[in-house]
């Protein structure tokens, strides 16, 4: 195994948790209604493993597959558009209620708004999200990559009309290019990560991500099922805290299941942040070269790390190849269970579970994680094959295998 697992359990200061209140269940109806006002809207699927749930020896496991979402192979669309939309609402002075998808996509409210210019930076889903919004409202966008992006996403968001590059720069760099051109140019900010004075998008953001959790808990609901833990893959925190919050707050108590932060070994903010416990966020800085793209951000989300350390439980590190065994198990499924086509990001959590409830050097992990035969396991495969060229080393040619 190239890198190790680390874990650091959360002491969940009681008493002192943030108010839920802007990701609650009321803000998921606004978000849901707003998404299913999008003609290309639909729910994606919730995916009981069943047989994989009895090999690793828990009582069940379900997958969230973001790989349906709005013909985007990826959750991110979920949080850019809601940003945008809540944008365009406050700078109409009109309520988000009065703003369906066709409305937003007329030419009165393109007349109304003028020529506005959409900046972001990303690995690829993020971008794509925000270039096929800005493409249905017949505006501008901008996208930076950090270097060692794929060409596959660079074309993919290049298709939507935005200008697009990959620069000679990490993430966080990035983020700092692309803020410095907004605010020279008059440019919207629209990133998931959220610094002092750039908080009320990467809020709006959040909030747009609750969508998946809210279809996952209903959907659970119907069935009468309630998940005793969740995993949530984690870059800047902000997708990690919107399920973190939204569950922590359907879920009150000893209701609320134990929520596990997943990161990798080269990019796991998150987790120092945690581990130092002394206040302050801590960051990783250099190249990241994780195969987790997605999740290579080395600066956590002010409002993301205020969720996640009043509600999550534990905080995992792994490595790299814990990410190509989920795609390999979800890409392969046991005999009556559905298959998942999942990306380096999307399949990490699934990667954890089926490692740490099979490997006997894991077992310290597994107890600290409460995992047992009683264990309604929730992960949500965030992505799908959107590095195609690379989902196929891994998956069919074995790279990243561990050996």
């Amino acid at each position: 195994m190239n890198g190790k697992y680390e874990i650091v359990s959360n002491d969940i200061p009681k008493g002192e948790e943030v108010d839920l209140e802007f990701v609650n269940e009321n803000v998921a109806k606004k978000t849901l209604k707003f998404h299913s006002n999008f003609e290309q809207y639909s729910e994606t699927p919730l995916v009981e493993l069943k047989y994989l749930a009895k090999c690793l020896g828990l009582k069940a496991l379900f997958v969230k597959d973001e790989s349906y979402r709005f013909g985007l192979n990826a959750f991110k669309v979920l949080g850019g558009s809601f940003a945008i939309g809540q944008y365009i609402a406050d700078k109409l002075g009109k309520s988000m209620d009065k703003l369906p998808y066709k409305t937003l996509i007329s030419d009165e409210i393109k007349k109304e708004l003028g020529e506005l210019t959409f900046i972001t930076a990303t690995d690829g889903n993020h971008g794509r999200g925000v270039a096929w919004t800005a493409e249905q409202l017949k505006q501008k966008a901008i996208v930076y990559m950090p270097k060692g992006s794929s060409q596959e996403r660079l074309k993919n968001i290049r298709a939507h009309g935005a200008e697009c590059e990959i620069l000679d720069m990490n993430y966080d760099e990035c983020v700092r290019y692309a803020n410095d051109l907004a605010e020279k140019n008059g440019y919207v900010m629209v990133q998931d990560t959220a610094w002092e004075g750039y908080e009320d998008i990467p809020t709006w953001i959040i909030q747009g991500y609750i969508t998946m959790a809210y279809e996952a808990y209903l959907k659970l609901k119907e069935q009468n099922r309630k998940p005793t833990h969740i995993f949530l893959q984690a870059g800047v925190g902000s997708m990690a805290s919107a399920v973190c919050g939204f569950f922590s707050s359907v879920y009150k108590g000893k209701d609320k299941p134990i929520i596990t932060i997943v990161e990798p070994n080269k990019a796991d903010c998150l987790f120092r942040t945690a581990k130092a416990n002394d206040g302050k966020l801590h960051f990783v800085t250099g190249d990241m070269d994780t195969i987790m793209a997605g999740l290579a951000c080395g600066e956590p989300c002010t409002v993301a790390w205020k969720i996640l350390n009043s509600y999550a439980d534990n905080f995992l590190s792994v490595p790299d190849d814990v990410a190509a065994h989920g795609m390999r198990v979800l890409g392969n499924p046991l005999k009556g269970d559905r298959q998942v086509i999942s990306g380096e990001s999307g399949a990490v959590t699934t990667g954890v579970v089926s490692q740490v409830m099979t490997k006997e050097e894991l077992k310290d992990i597994k107890k600290a994680l409460k995992l047992d035969e009683n264990s309604v396991v929730l992960c949500i495969s965030t992505e799908g094959d959107t590095d195609f060229e690379h989902y196929r080393k891994v998956v069919w040619n074995g790279l990243y295998s561990n050996k």
